[in-house]
């Protein structure tokens, strides 16, 4: 089993479907991205569901960045899946894939959230 994302044409993720192994082509099909490409008249890129932020989750070979989300952006230069920018901010880390607020997230076991207007974590409420 893999799984496939569906590309509109500003690279941005439509829809993510389970597919095919890559390892188990039918005959006549050359590549699963291709023939489900075909289908959907889309560019279809596989992606790893256990890649997060560069990195497979048990320990394997990461894969495109990150396991695809519907408004992910792939980007071609990285051969990776981006998701969105949560805040106008922050910045992309593209060794991890990922988004990194400009002041680290503090490490204290309290929990914070992001000010965009400030630019700093707040302590939550805790209420």
């Amino acid at each position: 089993m893999a799984h496939y994302a569906f590309l509109d044409e500003n690279n941005i993720v439509t829809q993510v479907i389970v597919g095919k192994d890559e390892a188990d082509l039918a005959p006549g099909v050359n590549s699963w991205e291709e023939y489900y490409g075909n289908i959907k008249s889309q560019v279809c890129k596989r992606t790893s569901y256990n890649t997060l932020a560069g990195e497979h989750v048990s320990g394997g070979t990461p894969f495109r960045g990150n396991y695809a989300g519907i408004g992910y952006e792939y980007r071609e230069d990285l051969d990776a899946f981006i998701p969105p920018q949560p805040f106008a901010s922050w910045t992309l880390n593209e060794s991890k894939y990922a988004w990194e607020a400009p002041v680290a997230h503090p490490q204290d076991g309290q929990n914070y959230f992001w000010d965009e207007e400030t630019t700093s974590w707040q302590l939550a409420p805790t209420e």
